[in-house]
Order: structure tokens, then sequence, then C-alpha cells
């Protein structure tokens, strides 16, 4: 028997448990702590012996490994090996470590070798980089590579200036922008690009506008201007949009398309544009554009009772710390806002979350710590708070809202998210939450009057010339996940018209290369002809994954 001593019915108080370091080292089923408050005192279990220096002492005494300790006499070979593979395995754990630290202090060697005296600002500026100055930075490899390399120039060593280290930074951040865009600039050519505008107020009240280039492989900002001293006409937009594609010098000739969001002023920028540079699209920002439908939908009688009831509802709650408090006990320590990528995206969101949580919400309304709270009762929004959860009216009301609203979400998220170009898919997946909008609404516009119409009539009135132009036409068209699935698309008159005034635009005044598409380029693909009629051309056609890229 190992040990005799061990045994869980044994008087003895000293075999009592209590808190160990390392309570998972084998060498505690050999000893036992004398003292809880002395990690360090531990008696043999298997003898009368008490070593005063720890755990490790203790296995070499059961291990019999001589030299430090004395051996213990009671131990079986089976102890004794157990002992050993466990000192042995703990010596190999403390190489392996030493080596890692190896490493680090070879690369920092490496490093200054290499180096022209300045390896210490080097090091230093790479650090911000890297990590970011969070707390986690001490566990950071460059931060060991830090240390060696101070721990090596020795005492009086002196860290980069604050002008030294930023400098160096700022050069090194401008020369891999270059190289950014230099990568981009060679994708313009090949696949033009998009001119992005963005206005924006910063902190200071300062009224900002942002230049950016786009294309297939990322984007660039190219310029920001203050403008808080002008006023952002429809010809002032214009202005500056003309004279910066003006002087992008050869790049001008790959800018296919403007875009911008929905105001007035930029609606008028874009006819003014078309003017002078009719070759050119001026496309509305998708997201702003379905958030404007969302909106718009939300506004209806039908919806905004229901939306403002959740929103009064959620305020509440989160108004007072001990509703709140209730609220995560019933669901499990779940929030009921969730923010989304628009601000109406994040009221689905919510509506989404309170609906999931429905059950736990009502039992919270008529449990007994509810009504103790007392300004639930007491205050008016309390009252309504509580009427709101208990009514089926709401609670129908959110289903619905959820169920036509989720469509265009969907949607939403596409064309704001970056998992694959959103211009090819747009138009159709708008069409298709057209009819799950239909669906959702139980077909109750029998008779041409009705929430379905008024919803419709919405979408389209918020879509007209912003995601039904031209580009968005051929981009609908030119999908063979769409058109090759319903050909019925190649005789729709509003697409096709849309198509050919694109091709019209994209290839201004060249009659001959616009013959070409509409009359030969354009039927090939139609008709599936020649490569277009390949199994791996038509390969992605059934997955809505098909990219390009693939």
């Amino acid at each position: 028997m190992s040990s005799a001593a061990s045994n869980p019915c044994s008087p003895n108080p000293v075999d009592k448990p209590a808190v160990k370091r390392n309570s998972e080292d084998i060498g505690w089923e050999y000893g036992t702590l004398v003292n809880p408050a002395d990690l360090n005192v531990i008696k043999c279990k298997l003898c009368p012996m008490v070593v005063k220096a720890g755990i490790y002492r203790l296995k070499l005494h059961i291990a019999s490994i001589k030299g430090q300790v004395r051996s213990c006499p009671n131990a079986t070979p089976e102890d004794r090996e157990k002992c050993k593979k466990a000192i042995g395995d703990s010596r190999k754990a403390k190489i392996a470590r030493l080596l890692e630290k190896q490493d680090v202090i070879d690369a920092v060697a490496n490093e200054m070798d290499t180096d022209d005296g300045t390896g210490l600002d080097d090091l230093g500026s790479s650090q911000p980089r890297a990590v970011g100055i969070p707390f986690n930075t001490i566990n950071c490899d460059e931060f060991d590579q830090v240390l060696e390399a101070a721990s090596r120039f020795g005492p009086g060593a002196k860290k980069p200036y604050q002008h030294e280290l930023r400098e160096k930074l700022l050069h090194e951040e401008v020369e891999d922008t270059k190289k950014i865009v230099k990568d981009q600039a060679e994708e313009w050519k090949r696949t033009g690009c998009s001119l992005m505008t963005d206005a924006w107020i910063d902190q200071k009240r300062r009224s900002i506008m942002n230049l950016c280039i786009n294309c297939c492989i990322g984007t660039s900002f190219v310029q920001s201007k203050e403008l808080s001293a002008e006023s952002h006409t429809g010809e002032f937009i214009f202005e500056f949009v003309d004279n910066f594609i003006e002087k992008f010098g050869d790049g001008k000739k790959h800018i296919v398309q403007v875009v911008t969001d929905n105001a007035a002023n930029n609606m008028a920028a874009k006819d003014m544009l078309y003017v002078k540079r009719p070759n050119l699209f001026w496309t509305s920002c998708a997201t702003h554009t379905i958030n404007l439908v969302l909106e718009g939908i939300g506004k209806m009688r039908k919806f905004k009772n229901t939306l403002d009831s959740a929103k009064s509802l959620t305020i509440f709650i989160y108004a007072h710390h001990k509703t709140l408090s209730l609220m995560r006990k019933f669901t499990k320590k779940r929030d009921i806002v969730r923010p989304g990528v628009t601000r109406f995206a994040s009221a689905f969101l919510t509506l989404q979350s309170l609906y999931e949580k429905k059950d736990q919400l009502r039992m919270m309304s008529q449990s007994e710590e509810w009504e103790k709270i007392r300004h639930v009762k007491k205050s008016a929004k309390g009252v309504q708070a509580i009427a709101t959860l208990v009514k089926s009216s709401f609670w129908n009301g959110v289903s619905l809202c959820l169920r036509v609203f989720e469509p265009l979400v969907n949607v939403l998220r596409m064309v704001d998210g970056d998992t694959k170009p959103s211009m090819p898919w747009l138009y159709g997946e708008i069409l298709k939450a057209k009819e799950e909008i239909r669906i959702a609404v139980g077909n109750m516009d029998k008779n041409g009057t009705g929430l379905y119409k008024s919803i419709i009539e919405n979408v389209d009135e918020k879509m007209k010339k912003r995601l039904d132009c031209p580009i968005h036409m051929a981009a609908y068209c030119l999908n063979p996940y769409y058109s090759y699935s319903k050909p019925s698309i190649f005789h729709n008159e509003d697409v096709i018209d849309g198509f050919f005034a694109a091709v019209e635009t994209f290839y201004h005044r060249d009659y001959d290369k616009q013959t070409q598409v509409l009359n030969e380029d354009f039927h090939k693909f139609k008709d599936k002809v020649g490569h277009f009629g390949k199994n791996v051309a038509q390969l992605g056609c059934k997955d809505y994954n098909f990219s390009p890229d693939i």
C-alpha cells in the first residue's frame, strides 16, 4: 500500500482538507499541510518526515533522490516512479520556458547585430503599432523584446523621444499607405473605381467632407476638407466633386460612378454632374436608402404604435437599476436592447429580442418582486409598462413588425456588409423582400387597397431614381443567379431599358462598342452561347453565395 495515512476516515486533524498551492500537483497525494497558513511546511503521509521547503522537496523525499532531503523508508517503487516522473516533467517544462525566452533573446540579438546602433529605437517604435497599448501589453512578445533590448544596453540607456517615435511611425504608415494605394491604382485601370463622398460634423462642430476611392480590392481615403464656412448647396457639392475628378489626372478615366447619400443637395448635384459628365453613374447609398424605407414603414400607424410602446417599455426598464436588475434576472442576464448597423436596424433587433423573451418578461410583470418596486405602480410610465407587457395586441403587433421588417433588414445587412459586392444582388433581393412582405401580411390587399399596398408604395417611393437606376437594372439583368433561373427577366421592359441605358452611359459616344455589347455580347450571355454555356459558368447560379472571386 502506498499510503495508509491518506485514508479519508483518518481522525488525524492534520489530514483535513486545506487550501493548497498547485493543488493538482501529484505531490499532494503524499503530503498534507501542517499549518494551513504556511504552504511550505508539509508532513509526509507515509512516514513522520516533515519538509519545510514546499511540495517539490516532498517529491524528492518520496522519489528517494538524494542530495537535498532524506529518502522515505515507506515509499513503494510505484510511489518513487510517480514522483520521479513528475519531477522530470517539471524540469522539461522549465527547460521549454527557458528555450522560449532564449528565442526572444536571440531575436533581439539579431536585431542588434544588423542595425546601425539604433536598435532600441527600432524595437521601441514597434510597440504602439503592435499592441495599441492595452493592459495586456505585458503579455506580448514585443514587450519581452523591449525588456531584453533595454537590459542589453545596460544602466543609463535612454528611451526614444516622443517626437522621434511619432515621426518614425508616421513615415512608416505613409509608405505603407502609398503601397496600398499603388496596388489599388493598378486595379482601377483594370476594373474601374467609384468616388464616394461623406459629409459629417466633428466634435468641434466643424463641417468636414471626405472623398474616398473604392474598388474591388479596397477603399482609399484621398481627400478631406473643412467646409464649415460654405453652404452645402447642390451647386457647391457638384463643383467640389467635379474639381476633384478634374485634378485626379489619368485616374479620372477610371472613375465609373459617384456614390452619395440621398440628401436633396446631393440629388441636385447629380443632375448637374450628368450634364457635364454623362459617362459617369451617380448612385445613391443603398444603406441610407433602405434605412429610409424602413423608417417610412415604421411611421405608418399600423407599426408606429407598436414601435412607440416598445421604445417606452425599454426606456422605462433601463432607466431604473431595480427594474433593469430584475429584467436581467428573469432573462438570465440577457439584455433586450441590441445595437444594429443603423438606428432603425437597432429598433428591429430590439423588437426581435423582446419577442424572444416574451414569456420571461410577462412572468416578470406578474412577479412579487416587480410589484414591490415602488416606481412601477406609483408612476404613469410604470403602469404603462405593465399594460404593454400583458397586452396581447402589443405582442401581435411586434410579431407583425418582425415579419414585415425582417426581409428589408436582411437586405440592409447585405449592402452594409463586406462579404461580397452587393450591387449584383440589390435589386433582386428587394424584389424578393417585397414578395416576403406580401406573404407576411397574409394577402390582406385582395382589393388593391390595404396594408400591403401602403407598404409597397412606401418602398417604391424611396427607391425611385435611387435603387432602380440603370446601373442597378444592368447588375440585376447580368447576374445569372436571377436571369438564368428566371429568363422572363430578359423580357421585362423596365429591366431591359435600364440595361440599355447603362450601356449607353458606360460607353458614352462609343457607338461601335455599344452595338457590339447590345447586339452581340448580350445575346451570347442571354442564350448561354460559347463560354456562357459551360457548366463552370453556371455553377454558382443556383447558389446565393456565388461570387466572381470563386
